[in-house]
């Protein structure tokens, strides 16, 4: 991949990018001025450009946004070094791969800098190379599947080099071809030279650059990989012996898959040439710091031993062990299915493997950019917020409901598939001739097509399902050539599949996205699509290989018939039509399975997935689950905590689904979820005028509504009605809007809670009080009531600038005994001076959440609601206050509950319930 900078086109997207803002999105308006000047200028000087082209290139890279990435922290033993040293070191190959990313894969300027960006705050908690030991940092980056974590990742090993990271270690998944697809990724963008002609970017005689290393005028920059792109390129005894070069003073970037055995080779290898003992006698890498890189990191890196005091697995040994081996190590484990490692246990120490690889430093949460295909657009998303819009399904999917005659889901390795293929397999290849086809006739010629079948696990099965498929497509490219035959009925029939399924599917989505074609169009470009498709088996048994880097000037056209290697990590390149049978039960296997995700620029309308309506049911769950999931880690990200403080817990499957596998979830517990004993409250605020002003303005309807009140409290007191209806909270509740990233107090599903529990007779009598702060220097009338409103300290400023505001907790702990009497009072404490004894603690001033919900009768409910003055650093105009609210749920003794899976964090924190007193009302 070397660009071309002379290419009018090329170079004339280069200058409109230049000429536009940088540090936000364009307006429409500004590309259009910007198109128009770079044309005239360049027609001036005698370019042939066609201009519609040009400002549609420009308009689909500056549409693509990405908003910016979050984490959860933890600062302890970490010392912040990157502002500095953005001064004093030369940052040669993240410059190098930046362009790169610019010019050659034409990535969209906004998208390039949230990858610097967010490169930038990962790298930001891994420790300085240059501090003096010994340091270990453990991080996790949560992606989504084929979205671009590896790209995201070369740009992090690129400025680790820099910063002076020399020892880079890659673990890319099980299998030889994952590897070696990844190590070719890595020659690309950050060593800059092909790994299968030498090691060294400056061995004499000897220059194969490619990638980045190939750029007109890019830097030659000093750098060294023992492992090769080749199949068999892997780390090995016979590499060791082979590597001539010095360790420490160039950076060394290997890739390697996750087996242990390779992995003891490498540490072994690094251990004689670099070891030196330390005062246990044991060898110890001293200076050199250790970069590992974890790729699919959910993936045979996790301890799947019942005992987390045992001996860990092999591959998760191996790991721990290399980690171990180095006095400075940084570790950071990519996924999209982070299920795994939330239920690895934090505190766990091994005598010889050392400690497990839980994400103590930090979590960090990559959002994918607006262009991304993901499971949200191709399965839908129903959001539980009304403030929020569903996303709705792009019409893409195709249900498979002929297919077990052919192949029964429950086959055996050597049992046979029917002799004729099922009706919507022979739909779904015609579909893909149908997407080539398209795809040349909108100009995508030199380009990989690729179509997915995955209906087995079995090789033997696989290649019987190959040869079908090659038959029936031989058949096809045979028929179509006889122009009197059943030539004419083949063709009018490709034409009645194009007519009824891909002109109505086009036809929904914007015109400015996908080119509108006719049927003479694409009935032009059949025959030369057909030519070029091969059919091939994709497993550890085949000798087939997807060779798109040795197709890369014309492009591979391939039916790729695989199981388990097409399930994880293995891009499919130019992926259009995928026809998928394969069960799996496990949440991250199903979306490991789905490499239909990911970027379709021009051809989103083309791509189809063929599978049965239990496996998109599977699907919608899963999407729901996992956007949950990735709202929690935003959400505890806003309220700073750190990756030991956060609780995770997975939403259970309705469909007999698991989490992950079960021996990767020995860590975690099931446990049943609902409001009943719960106190939720809120605690980020959304602060756009129109938000706050209709709070207020709940708030106001709240108190005109409940009328006379039972304790006016006096000036400065709060004010409290006893025997409110549950309707009066459930109507509060429901018009009350919150931020989008407080996913753990959702007043609409907390307002249904209130409604189902009224029907069978609880939650009957509400007390409901308005906080007042005695000590307030700024009273407010609200409905008639003087209360002084009270304030709490913001948890993280920065989030001030995007509108939000975020704080520890809004309840002040002894405001949740309001409404009990004198024995349910005397029954909480004694219940929190028990628990205080066992853990041989202090008896607390005042009984924890849990204790005085225990203590409710279950038609009690209490709603406390804090009128907040805003924070002066808070960018508004408006002195209407902010409405907070914390409810105290008695538990039901009806009410049905989500099943969720839990790690143990979760089980030992509650965040509705920290024991700690709050910012005093």
């Amino acid at each position: 991949m070397s660009a071309v900078p002379d290419e009018p086109m090329a170079k004339a997207t280069r200058l409109v990018l230049g000429f536009l803002p940088q540090d936000r999105q364009p307006k429409p308006e500004e590309v259009q001025n910007a198109v128009n000047a770079i044309f005239g200028m360049l027609a001036a000087q005698g370019e042939d450009l066609d201009r519609e082209q040009l400002a549609k290139e420009i308009e689909a890279m500056t549409a693509v946004f990405q908003e910016r990435s979050l984490a959860l922290v933890d600062p302890k033993g970490h010392e912040p070094w990157l502002p500095e040293a953005k001064n004093d070191r030369a940052w040669d190959f993240w410059e190098r791969y930046r362009r790169y990313l610019e010019d050659v894969v034409n990535l969209p300027p906004w998208v390039v800098r949230r990858l610097d960006q967010s490169s930038d705050e990962v790298l930001s908690q891994l420790e300085d190379p240059r501090r003096s030991g010994p340091w270990r940092r453990q991080g996790l980056v949560i992606g989504q599947v084929q979205s671009g974590k590896t790209g995201q990742y070369i740009g992090l090993a690129a400025k680790a080099v820099d910063a002076g990271y020399r020892f880079i270690v890659v673990l890319a998944g099980i299998h030889n071809d994952l590897r070696s697809q990844t190590q070719l990724r890595i020659d690309e963008g950050l060593l800059g030279f092909d790994t299968q002609h030498q090691n060294r970017s400056n061995e004499d005689g000897r220059s194969r650059a490619i990638g980045a290393g190939a750029m007109p005028l890019a830097k030659k920059l000093d750098i060294a990989s023992p492992t090769s792109s080749a199949e068999k390129g892997d780390f090995g005894l016979a590499t060791a012996k082979a590597i001539n070069f010095p360790l420490g003073r160039f950076p060394v970037v290997l890739v390697v898959k996750k087996h242990y055995k390779i992995l003891e080779y490498l540490r072994n290898w690094v251990i004689d040439v670099h070891g030196t003992e330390d005062e246990n006698g044991e060898k110890v890498v001293k200076d050199l710091p250790l970069f590992v890189i974890d790729d699919e990191a959910d993936n045979a890196s996790i301890n799947t031993v019942r005992d987390p005091e045992a001996d860990p697995t092999k591959t998760n040994a191996a790991i721990r062990r290399l980690m171990k081996s180095f006095d400075k190590a940084s570790y950071v484990g990519y996924t999209a299915t982070p299920f795994a490692n939330i239920y690895i246990d934090p505190d766990v120490d091994h005598d010889v493997a050392g400690e497990d690889l839980f994400p103590y430093s930090f979590i960090r949460s990559l959002p994918s950019p607006s262009n991304y295909l993901g499971p949200e657009r191709v399965f839908g998303l129903q959001v539980d917020d009304e403030d929020e819009e569903d996303v709705q399904p792009l019409p893409l999917v195709r249900h498979v409901d002929d297919a077990d005659n052919w192949l029964p889901p429950k086959h055996k390795s050597g049992d046979s598939p029917s002799d004729r293929l099922p009706q919507s397999l022979r739909d779904a290849i015609f579909s893909f001739v149908l997407a080539c086809a398209a795809r040349r006739a909108r100009g995508q010629t030199k380009v990989h097509n690729s179509m997915l079948v995955h209906v087995t696990r079995f090789t033997a099965v696989q290649t019987l399902v190959r040869d079908q498929v090659d038959d029936h497509l031989r058949l096809i490219v045979d028929t179509i050539r006889d122009r009197y035959g059943k030539g004419p009925e083949l063709r009018a029939e490709l034409r009645a599949l194009w007519e009824r399924d891909f002109v109505p599917t086009t036809d929904k989505f914007p015109a400015d996205e996908v080119e509108r074609l006719t049927w003479e169009q694409v009935s032009e470009q059949l025959l030369p699509a057909l030519r070029k498709i091969q059919v091939k088996t994709v497993n550890g048994t085949s000798k087939d290989a997807l060779d798109y880097y040795e197709n890369r000037r014309n492009g591979l056209s391939v039916i790729a018939i695989g199981g388990q290697k097409l399930s994880r990590g293995l891009t499919l390149d130019g992926l259009t039509v995928s026809y998928y049978l394969r069960v799996s039960k496990t949440y991250d296997t199903l979306l490991q399975m789905g490499r239909w995700f990911g970027y379709r620029p021009g051809y989103e309308d083309v791509c189809r997935l063929y599978t049965t309506p239990a496996l998109e049911d599977a699907y919608v769950e899963v999407t729901a689950a996992t956007d949950e999931l990735r709202r929690e880690v935003e959400e505890m990200a806003a309220l700073s905590l750190t990756p030991k403080e956060f609780g995770l817990k997975v939403r259970s499957s309705s469909l007999g689904l698991t989490v992950t596998a079960a021996n990767k979830m020995r860590q975690s517990t099931k446990i049943l979820l609902s409001y009943s004993g719960e106190g939720p409250e809120t605690v980020i605020f959304r602060l756009a005028e129109r938000t706050v002003e209709n709070n207020f303005r709940a708030l106001e309807t709240l108190l005109r509504r409940m009328g006379s009140v039972a304790e006016p409290g006096g000036p400065g007191g709060n004010v409290r009605w006893d025997g409110v209806p549950p309707e009066l909270v459930s109507e509060f509740l429901t018009s009350y809007e919150t931020d989008r990233m407080a996913q753990r107090v959702r007043p609409r599903l907390i307002a249904k809670y209130v409604e189902q529990c009224a029907k069978v007779g609880e939650l009957g009598s509400w007390t409901v009080c308005l906080v007042s702060s005695k000590t307030s220097k700024s009273p407010r009338v609200i409905g008639g009531h003087t209360v002084g409103l009270v304030t709490r300290t913001s948890l993280n400023e920065g989030f001030e600038t995007e509108g939000r505001y975020t704080i520890r907790r809004v309840l002040s702990p002894p405001d949740e005994l309001i409404g009990l009497d004198p024995e349910q009072m005397v029954a909480a404490r004694k219940a929190a001076k028990k628990a205080a004894e066992k853990k041989e603690a202090p008896e607390p001033k005042t009984p924890a959440g849990p204790f005085i919900r225990r203590e409710r009768r279950t038609d009690q409910g209490l709603l406390l609601i804090y009128p907040i003055a805003l924070p002066k650093s808070a960018d508004t105009e408006s002195t209407t206050p902010l409405v907070g609210f914390q409810v105290s749920f008695p538990h039901s003794e009806y009410q049905s509950k989500t099943e969720y899976v839990a790690n143990t964090i979760w089980l030992q924190e509650d965040i509705y319930t920290i024991d700690e007193e709050a910012d005093e009302a």
